[in-house]
């Protein structure tokens, strides 16, 4: 009796194993996924893209004449004061003659000369005439006080000096006028050097000033050099009075309002900067990315709330993160969690042990979470990646709880 009670639980035993060993064979295997808990918090719609700092009021300091630019002393990033010299523009040169040229003004010369004589002999003509009109008028008064020389005559006489001096006075003007042609003919006889800029009427040159207290931001033209009208010599601007441009997509554009928050970073400091949206240029423009994608983004401009930072200067890069939405109670989701089931948004939700597939409606969307409207409560598990092998009620298994 006791060895086929033996054999009989023998064979229960052995009934047993060979019937868990088909279970764990043939039966349904959990799938590990990755899990995630939907949880209430803040939530912020960010369109974060490259900016650039600049000054607001660039001042480009130009040559109001053709001249002769002095050597600049400033280098770029100097302070300088309102009204303080950059630079200092003497005249030109005269240009080199050729031989023609030379002869024709010597020539000239020559006949200045001779006019000059001519002039003095003038004068000489007119000084005789004159003394013998002065004479003549002497002895006319000393006669016409004896009646021998009637009251119309010593008019005559009179009438006689005035002209006699007044040809004295035109044969000295015409000599002035004279020597005046002589030098300016020798003057256009004058090479390249033989001139002192230093000479003339006492103004050596013009002087270019800054307009504003700043610093010197860019120098176009450092070296002694010609310079013409309206020639770009510097820049300058007030480092203190910095705005940063960002060229948005037109889509985020129209999303983002004057006002709104952006926080600055990467800009190498430790601290995001604060800072404001001024405003959204009307016009937008065609830019090609890095992928050769025809774009058409728009500059929106960005003042910073407090002083810049001494380091960040003009021309430097940043990233703006401009908030065009946010919230401080919003139930949210990774976004690797959602997929479209028939063209609805869904997520696979952990319930049992087993995935079961829950449709969502989904509200703002950040490049990591997204808003639930509705489909999900806090504290719910969803799948993250799910991926082919899910589908609804399949058997999973935390992966994190499983290592």
């Amino acid at each position: 009796m006791a060895s086929v009670l033996a054999k009989s639980l023998a064979g229960l035993a052995v009934a047993a194993a060979i019937g868990g060993a088909l279970y764990v064979a043939f039966g349904e295997k959990p799938i590990l996924v990755d899990l995630a808990t939907v949880e209430t918090g803040p939530l912020q719609v960010v369109v974060a893209e490259d900016g650039i700092t600049r000054i607001r009021n660039v001042y480009a300091v130009s040559s109001p004449i053709a001249g002769h630019l002095d050597r600049i002393e400033y280098s770029v990033g100097d302070p300088i004061g309102a009204g303080e010299s950059i630079a200092a523009i003497h005249p030109l040169d005269p240009p080199f003659l050729d031989t023609r040229t030379r002869t024709e003004l010597m020539a000239a010369i020559d006949a200045a000369r001779s006019s000059v004589a001519v002039a003095e002999v003038e004068l000489t003509r007119a000084r005789t005439a004159q003394v013998l009109a002065r004479a003549s008028h002497d002895r006319a008064i000393k006669l016409a006080a004896t009646n021998i020389v009637s009251q119309s005559q010593l008019e005559k006489i009179e009438g006689e000096l005035d002209l006699a001096e007044a040809q004295v006075s035109s044969a000295e003007a015409m000599i002035k006028l004279r020597q005046a042609e002589l030098a300016s003919a020798q003057a256009r006889l004058a090479q390249p050097g033989q001139t002192n800029p230093d000479s003339g009427n006492g103004e050596c040159c013009v002087n270019i000033v800054s307009p504003i207290d700043g610093i010197i931001l860019s120098l176009n033209a450092k070296s002694e050099q010609p310079a013409a009208v309206g020639q770009l010599i510097a820049e300058v601007g007030d480092p203190s009075d910095l705005e940063i441009t960002v060229d948005v997509l037109s889509a985020d554009a129209v999303r983002v309002r004057p006002g709104s928050q952006v926080e600055i970073t990467d800009w190498g400091g430790p601290n995001a900067l604060a800072a404001t949206v001024e405003r959204i240029e009307p016009s937008g423009f065609t830019k090609v990315s890095a992928l050769g994608i025809a774009e058409q983004r728009v500059n929106a401009i960005i003042a910073l709330k407090d002083s810049p930072p001494a380091d960040l200067g003009h021309g430097f890069r940043v990233i703006a993160n401009l908030i065009i939405w946010s919230s401080d109670a919003v139930t949210q989701v990774p976004v690797s969690s959602l997929y479209r089931n028939g063209g609805d948004w869904a997520v696979f939700r952990m319930v049992d042990g087993r995935a079961r597939v829950t449709p969502v409606e989904i509200g703002h969307m950040t490049d990591r979470r997204a808003e639930i409207l509705s489909g999900l409560s806090d504290g719910d598990q969803v799948l993250l990646y799910p991926g082919d092998a899910l589908e609804d009620g399949s058997l999973i298994a935390d992966r994190e709880a499983a290592d």
